[in-house]
């Protein structure tokens, strides 16, 4: 039985799913990397965790408030101006320039809802935003809980003071074009190109200087339409005593012990006041792998490291490209036993 190495972290900063890194070194002390084909699912827990989705219906509202109209969650501004009839097919004919008009304005999201548990009841409570896309300001009940300016980001905002029974959301977009033509002016170090795509592309500028997907400025072989909206999932999650955010890994083969290797890295956010003890047991049944580690993790603590080393006897396929030989996948289990009862389970191949 071994101790895992907890590390702290910024508070403030947003967790990221950094992985490890297994460098690649010339022969003959190269180290081999086992690729795991990621497949996380959810977490089951014993009361540890409550959820409530954001997604379906919302009203849309552009800058001036001359057009209101009901949108659906996931989608953008585009979708919702086509799913009421307001506008026509984007993509037919020259509709990319005559609706060039949706992402120069700026765009507000609104919603109002009742969270169906009590939130009396639970430590920490978070709001999680899986894709915005893509600047945008965000308020929950009036009160400013944070901004987002990542598509590819995932974002997540305390509201634990914050929320009520009955809540209301908004999120006050910006214009991605005009965002992006902002930034590019306020650099003034040196010139990143391209400023503009081709003319013939009929598309916007300083797509560069913004964090979102790039073909929608336009691109050789597609229309310009900077969409604006929520892309992905958004929902309400409340828990006590500790939650976990997400689990990496990377495994390695050592030459110098001839021996793979599995670093895995665990991101918790604890919500007791109160340092959290139990154990993680890290099992893979096709390597005959089962490891348990004992966990102390104090308030401020976020990462846990650990380090899981297969039997040498045991024979490892990797994992090869199409072509190349066999596709290996091995099945993993992530179990945390936590104080009070908690167990939080992550699986992965």
């Amino acid at each position: 039985m071994g101790r895992a190495r907890g590390r702290s972290r910024d508070p403030g900063l947003l967790p990221s799913a950094r992985r490890f890194r297994a460098d690649l070194a010339p022969a003959p002390g190269m180290r081999l990397r086992l690729l795991l084909l990621l497949a996380l699912c959810g977490v089951s827990s014993t009361a540890a965790a409550c959820s409530f989705s954001l997604l379906g219906g919302w009203t849309i509202r552009n800058k001036n408030g001359s057009l209101e109209l009901p949108g659906r969650v996931p989608g953008c501004v585009h979708s919702a101006l086509f799913q009421s009839g307001l506008i026509q097919d984007p993509y037919y004919r020259f509709n990319d320039l005559n609706y060039r008009w949706i992402s120069l304005d700026n765009w507000t999201y609104r919603k109002k809802f009742k969270i169906p548990f009590d939130i009396s009841k639970w430590q920490k409570v978070n709001l999680i935003f899986e894709g915005v896309d893509t600047v945008a300001k965000v308020l929950f009940n009036n009160v400013t809980i944070g901004k987002t300016d990542n598509m590819f980001k995932r974002y997540s905002f305390d509201i634990t003071s914050v929320v009520r029974d009955v809540n209301s959301i908004e999120l006050s977009f910006q214009s991605p074009v005009l965002y992006a033509a902002q930034q590019s002016k306020a650099h003034t170090e040196y010139e990143v190109p391209p400023n503009c795509p081709p003319r013939v592309q009929k598309g916007e500028c300083h797509v560069n200087f913004i964090r979102k997907e790039q073909c929608s400025f336009s691109w050789d072989w597609g229309p310009s339409f900077p969409t604006q909206g929520i892309w992905k999932d958004v929902r309400i999650e409340a828990y006590n005593t500790c939650h976990l955010d997400y689990v990496t890994f990377s495994p390695v083969y050592v030459n110098s012990t001839q021996q793979w290797t599995l670093e895995i890295q665990a991101s918790l956010d604890i919500a007791s006041s109160d340092p959290v003890y139990g154990q993680v047991i890290v099992a893979i049944p096709e390597l005959q792998v089962e490891h348990m580690h004992s966990i102390e993790l104090q308030p401020w603590e976020r990462i846990v490291e650990l380090l899981v080393n297969i039997n040498k006897n045991v024979t490892v396929e990797t994992w090869w490209p199409h072509g190349h030989g066999n596709q290996t996948g091995y099945n993993m289990t992530i179990l945390f036993k936590l104080d009070g009862g908690l167990s939080i389970k992550k699986s992965a191949k």
